[in-house]
C-alpha cells in the first residue's frame, strides 16, 4: 500500500536526489562559479539513478522483497556518488580547481539516512506479514 512510511522515506529520498542538485552546488571553483552536478554527465547520471530508483521501489509495494533490494541498490549506488566525491575533493592538491565545496556534497549522506530507513520500515512489515501468516 502507498500509505506506508517507507513510501514517505522514499519520496524524500527521491527528492534529495532528483531535485536538490538543481538547487544546492556541488562546488565552487576558484573564479566563483558555482558547479552544479548537472554539468557533468556522470553526476547527473548517478544522482537521476538514485531518484528513478526509489520512485521505483515506491511502486513496487506488492513484492516487499524487490523493494528491500531495490533500496539496497540505491544505497550502494549513493555510497558511489559519495566516494567520487571523496576522491574528487581529496585528490586535488591545492587550490586547481576546487575552491569551496558546497552542500550539495553531503546529499548523498542524506539520501542514504532516508533509505536506511525505508529498508528498516520495509523488513518490519515483511516480518509482521510473515507472523500474521503464521497465525494462520
Amino acid at each position: 500500500m502507498l500509505q506506508r512510511i517507507q513510501t514517505i522515506y522514499l519520496l524524500i529520498s527521491a527528492g534529495i536526489s532528483g531535485g536538490l542538485i538543481f538547487v544546492l552546488h556541488l562546488w565552487t571553483t576558484i573564479d566563483k562559479t558555482e558547479f552544479y552536478a548537472k554539468e557533468e554527465l556522470l553526476y547527473f547520471a548517478l544522482f537521476l539513478g538514485s531518484a528513478i530508483l526509489s520512485l521505483i521501489a515506491i511502486f513496487m509495494f506488492k513484492n516487499r522483497k524487490l523493494q528491500f533490494v531495490l533500496g539496497r541498490l540505491n544505497i550502494i549506488l549513493n555510497f558511489i556518488l559519495l566516494g567520487l566525491f571523496v576522491y574528487r575533493s581529496l585528490n586535488l592538491s591545492g587550490e586547481t580547481d576546487v575552491s569551496e565545496k558546497g552542500i550539495g556534497m553531503l546529499l548523498p549522506i542524506f539520501s542514504i539516512v532516508f533509505l536506511v530507513l525505508a529498508n528498516k520500515a520495509i523488513k518490519k512489515d515483511e516480518e509482521l506479514v510473515k507472523s500474521v501468516d503464521r497465525l494462520r
